[in-house]
């Protein structure tokens, strides 16, 4: 993902929007709303970022005249952090625990056979058992994955950075419940890594 610097080489936290709704507010931290518009930060820079606390060493200035010639956010060229945070990405991933064959090949059929029941002709069937499907899923880590971990946070003798390192994680990930009552998440990978379904967009900032 993209993050941004500002001219001091400091980080800024999100950008909040009053959409005139109450007392909530929008909140962002995609590189293009550290625009200086309304008051908010003017980012000099951008650089690769992730969820888990990685940033990029290499930074990448930003030409926001640039940006508001093309009008559109998506068009400017983002490719050189976005390559960074996939490498990171690619890195983490390298170091996590490998599952077993057999269950990479059945957790790829579940997915598989998940993404095919889009085409189900008949909507409430198909929506029916996607959910139907993810209840069982979700029965299985309910009940499996609280005890491995607790398990894990026992016996494991390495500090837990390096534990979750293993597990493809990083102490720095966002909130959850605490290590020993948790499912490790995501499956692999940082928690920015996309997730891959039927339905495959590229993430925006």
């Amino acid at each position: 993902m993209v993050g941004v610097l500002l001219a001091d080489g400091s980080e800024p936290g999100p950008v909040f929007f009053d959409l005139g709704s109450g007392s909530n507010f929008h909140e962002s931290t995609s590189w293009w709303d550290y625009d200086g518009d309304f008051r908010r930060p003017t980012a000099v820079a951008m650089r690769g970022r992730c969820a888990c606390g990685w940033r990029g060493t290499k930074t990448y200035p930003i030409d926001w005249e640039k940006v508001r010639e093309d009008d559109d956010p998506d068009i400017y060229d983002t490719s050189g952090p976005y390559a960074e945070w996939e490498a990171h990405l690619d890195d983490v991933a390298g170091r996590v625990v490998a599952l077993p064959g057999d269950l990479v090949a059945l957790l790829g059929q579940v997915r598989e056979r998940l993404d095919r029941l889009w085409l189900e002709e008949d909507p409430a069937r198909r929506y029916a058992a996607i959910l139907r499907a993810c209840g069982e899923l979700e029965a299985i880590v309910a009940e499996t994955g609280p005890e491995a971990a607790r398990a894990l946070a026992r016996e494991q003798e390495e500090s837990m950075p390096a534990v979750a390192e293993a597990l493809g994680m990083t102490e720095k990930a966002p909130p959850h419940p605490p290590p020993a009552l948790r499912v490790p998440q995501p499956l692999i990978g940082c928690p920015d890594r996309p997730v891959r379904s039927f339905d495959r967009s590229r993430p925006r900032g």
